[in-house]
């Protein structure tokens, strides 16, 4: 199989267990995070609503990957994890299956984004929950964000892009 080039290359493993052909997603400009419910940066969750609301008619998705390999921050079950989000923070972007995003058993996404757009000092491993992909309509990964980088601060790449 070739080397995956963008982010329609993927699939995705929503929580009912059904796969999601990520080249749905072409044309649209993305935000993908890995996420958890029981971190400092939980609170971010409002953050990244706020941007699916502003920017989301114009073409702009969060894909949010629920992840429990930092710190056990994300204990719960496909649907805790849904009614926690819902519940404390309004979401209503899609959450994806929780998955792993480093070590051997990373999703083939998380190592794909890792290795186009490596963090600090070219490390690859994802540090925390929230760590944040910017990719544009082209499905290419535009930008990588740190957990502390807040979505407000990313508002003025997404717009460029849109």
């Amino acid at each position: 199989m070739a080397e995956p080039r963008t982010i329609a290359d993927f699939t995705a493993k929503l929580p009912n267990g059904e796969r999601l052909d990520l080249s749905a997603k072409a044309g649209k400009v993305l935000l993908v995070v890995n996420t958890a419910s029981k971190c400092g940066f939980t609170p971010q969750y409002d953050g990244l609503e706020k941007l699916w609301k502003s920017y989301g008619e114009r073409g702009f998705e969060v894909l949010a990957f629920p992840c429990n390999q930092f710190g056990g921050q994300e204990p719960g079950t496909a649907e805790e994890i849904d009614s926690f989000c819902k519940v404390n923070f309004g979401v209503s972007f899609p959450l994806m299956a929780k998955i792993e995003v480093n070590g051997p058993g990373a999703d083939p996404l998380y190592d794909w984004l890792k290795a186009e757009a490596p963090g600090v000092l070219g490390t690859k491993a994802i540090k925390w929950n929230f760590t944040k992909f910017l990719i544009g309509r082209d499905g290419k990964v535009v930008k990588r964000y740190a957990p502390t980088d807040k979505p407000e601060s990313i508002a003025k790449d997404i717009e460029a892009l849109l």
